[in-house]
């Protein structure tokens, strides 16, 4: 436990009775605890990290609020340990976003705030660092002329930043990367030194300064549409507004983000920005970067403790103009917060799929509204709960349907996989149409969402895969490592020399995945230039930055990926993409698979052609002739969603209900539906409420655990609350609850 710091606030006079300050302390249980102030010391004020007894032991909570009185009379309550800050650590918005959070996704509010704050301030570290990392230059950096990195224009800025600074700046002055730091680094050109932190640190900026610009360059004029978008979005600053961002893929909706960001750091004010993917935000620091020029950080599970514990310092002082992050920077402390933006709006990776089962999307909106300013959710295939939010005129919806600049939309051609031979998932007009991309040197973009060598490794003499012994669920062959891995319960076990037929080395792997077709692309072009990126190739920090950059100078021919690649992505000299499966999201039991196919389709296609020349889609298919692909071929996304919002409404499905799911998990089959139908019998049977299940989950058994659920769906959003209220205390009260794991997911988008 690190020394506790002291509270520096006013001890409460005595002519008031001492209040009863209300804990969230990281426990299964919903609700707050109550306490007493510490016997020493001021009062903790709300939003102020303090140490509590909780059982046999001491943990670390947060006040929510003060109060008059408990429920269980003063006599019965502990005193808090001690007091951990001298200020509070958020400030009231925040609070109500975690009283918001916990209520309305029905989870244990000292969990939501755990999972708000940075790993380190969760285990009571301080909130103000003694020292800050800064970068200085080495003799060597400090003896190489600028000149000699002309071909390195990011890591130029920074030599120059740092040869004509009085002493060591910190990340944020330098406005560069962590990957081109990264490179000086490892190149000897800079060093990382500890400085001490607070108003003696070098060149710090106050959270009172203005925002700095310095190197922003100037960006293209707007086309009629984008300046539409800019004015109107631009109006509402000051007020919350909801706005659908609904442009084409290559319509400039980031030149729109940067313009308003320009004119929100005239008047000193932050802006949040929340991507889907790791991946996307290299990409788009180095763009705002060279646009804007001001202080950015960057938010995602990518960054160690340190890096993210900083951002987050750096983000709540005020010094961090811009933020971009991945679902959990919803959470950031911006106290001068101007405007969100959520990018790829419709997204998955935007639901938590775990732990606290929140929607960052979902939050940023409640957010916004809380803080008064406006929230712009951008897409070029919108959700359809987002279309429906512009139906019910709860979103104003602004429309860019054309490419930016000369840019066209890319011409599609489909394949008819039927009687074809396929080389690793190939089919031969793709591969004539590479031959054609890389003679005119341009770029290709293979799409394939399958990561390792084979989906399935099978026996050829009785045709039993190899499947995982924990999951309902075939092991993958991964070249790189010759091992077998369960994409579920990440189990590796190396392949086996022989069956239980009793054949020996006679397995086969059948499929395709990334491995495999690089492979093959480097056997079929041995001349090509292959790059791969999925979750094994860009697990390495910095592995990500250093594939785009290479496909960015044209270091890349081909590039093979999943969905990372589909994302945002701008890649100007790709002239061809080549989608291996499109059939995958066609048929399947669940609801949303029509639309996330939609979805991908549109998203992956739209990375051909964005630069000057034109671009060329060929989609390989079992299936030519479905009418999801030739609507969207024909008539784009647009035409698929309104016929899908007519269909969900006609069978009641959301975004015109609301649902909630109930999952559990045991090791034993009778204890998990025992609890299900307990659960049944117990739910309140209002009118609108419709109940199905208990089923088994669509992959019953994962890491030896076995898996079912129930769904609860209504019209009516008040009712599914109301029940779930009601519902939940008997839940926790059951003996059978105590021999499962369960969890509820509220507003779920995977039945998984």
């Amino acid at each position: 436990m690190t020394r506790l710091a002291q509270c520096t606030a006013q001890d409460a006079p005595a002519t008031q009775p001492v209040p009863v300050l209300a804990v969230a302390v990281p426990s299964p249980l919903r609700r707050l605890f109550d306490y007493l102030p510490p016997l020493h010391g001021p009062v903790p004020q709300p939003g102020m990290r303090v140490q509590v007894p909780f059982g046999h032991r001491q943990h670390i909570g947060m006040v929510i609020r003060h109060q008059h009185d408990s429920a269980l009379g003063r006599e019965k309550l502990k005193h808090i340990s001690a007091c951990l800050d001298s200020e509070p650590v958020f400030d009231a918005a925040l609070l109500r976003l975690l009283e918001f959070a916990s209520g309305y996704f029905h989870h244990p509010p000292g969990e939501v705030m755990a999972c708000m704050l940075p790993p380190a301030l969760r285990r009571g570290g301080a909130l103000q660092p003694r020292t800050r990392r800064c970068w200085q230059l080495t003799a060597a950096g400090r003896a190489l002329s600028p000149v000699d990195m002309a071909r390195a224009p990011r890591q130029r800025e920074v030599l120059e930043q740092l040869q004509g600074a009085a002493g060591p700046l910190p990340r944020n002055r330098l406005q560069a990367d962590a990957g081109v730091l990264r490179r000086l680094h490892q190149h000897a050109l800079i060093e990382p030194v500890e400085v001490a932190a607070g108003p003696q640190a070098e060149d710090l900026e106050r959270p009172g300064a203005p925002a700095p610009r310095s190197g922003a360059a100037a960006g293209p004029e707007l086309n009629q549409q984008q300046a539409q978008a800019l004015s109107a979005v631009s109006g509402a600053f000051g007020r919350f507004q909801g706005f659908l961002l609904d442009g084409v893929t290559g319509s400039g909706k980031t030149e729109v983000y940067l313009k308003l960001i320009e004119e929100l750091l005239s008047r000193n004010l932050q802006v949040l920005i929340l991507v889907p993917e790791i991946g996307l935000t290299p990409q788009l620091v180095a763009r705002f970067q060279a646009r804007l020029g001001t202080t950015i950080v960057t938010i995602h599970s990518g960054l160690n403790e340190a890096q993210r514990l900083e951002a987050w310092r750096l983000a709540r002082a005020g010094e961090a103009w811009v933020v971009i992050g991945t679902r959990s920077a919803v959470f950031v402390p911006l106290p001068k917060l101007g405007l969100i933006i959520v990018d790829e709006e419709h997204d998955l990776s935007f639901k938590q799929q775990d732990g606290v089962r929140y929607s960052a999307r979902d939050l940023a909106v409640v957010r916004a509204s809380h803080a008064g300013v406006p929230v712009l959710l951008g897409s070029a295939t919108p959700s359809l709960e987002s279309l429906q939010n512009v139906n019910r005129q709860g979103y104003q919806r602004l429309i860019l349907e054309r490419r930016a600049g000369r840019s066209a939309a890319p011409r599609v051609e489909v394949i008819d996989l039927r009687g074809r031979r396929l080389e690793a998932g190939l089919s031969l007009p793709l591969e004539q149409a590479l031959e054609a991309c890389m003679a005119e040197a341009g770029q290709a973009l293979l799409f394939i969402n399958r990561r390792g060598f084979a989906p399935v490794l099978l026996c050829h003499a009785c045709g039993v895969p190899c499947d995982c012994p924990r999951c309902d669920a075939h092991l993958v062959l991964h070249r790189a490592d010759g091992r077998l891995h369960c994409h579920h319960c990440q189990r590796v076990q190396p392949p086996p020399e022989r069956c239980a037929c009793g054949e020996q080395h006679s397995f086969v792997a059948v499929g395709a995945g990334t491995e495999r077709v690089v492979e093959y692309l480097g056997q079929r072009f041995p001349q090509a230039r292959v790059a791969r990126v999925d979750r094994d190739s860009t697990r390495r920090q910095g592995a990500m930055e250093d594939v785009l950059e290479a496909v960015h100078s044209q270091r890349v021919d081909i590039l093979v990926g999943t969905q990372m690649l589909a994302k945002g992505h701008h890649f100007p000299n790709v002239t061809l993409v080549g989608i291996l499966d499109a059939d995958s999201g066609i048929f399947s039991a669940d609801f949303r698979a029509a639309e996330r196919m939609a979805q991908l389709f549109v998203q992956v296609s739209g990375r051909a052609g964005r630069g000057e020349r034109p671009g060329q889609v060929v989609l390989q298919t079992h299936h030519p002739d479905h009418p999801l692909l030739r609507t969207l071929i024909s008539a784009g996304y647009g035409r698929f969603a309104h016929s899908a919002l007519l269909e969900r409404e006609q069978v009641s499905l959301p975004p015109f209900s609301f649902q909630a799911l109930l999952r559990a998990e045991a090791k034993q089959r009778e204890a998990v539906h025992r609890f299900l139908q307990a659960a049944t019998e117990a739910c309140p049977r209002a009118a609108p409420l419709r109940l199905y299940g208990p089923v088994a989950a669509p992959l019953e058994r994962r890491a030896g655990w076995i898996r079912a659920q129930l769904l609860l769906e209504t019209p009516d959003r008040g009712a599914l609350h109301e029940c779930l209220r009601n519902w939940l205390p008997q839940l926790e009260a059951m003996k059978s609850a105590r021999r499962v794991r369960w969890s509820l997911d509220v507003d779920p988008l995977d039945m998984l």
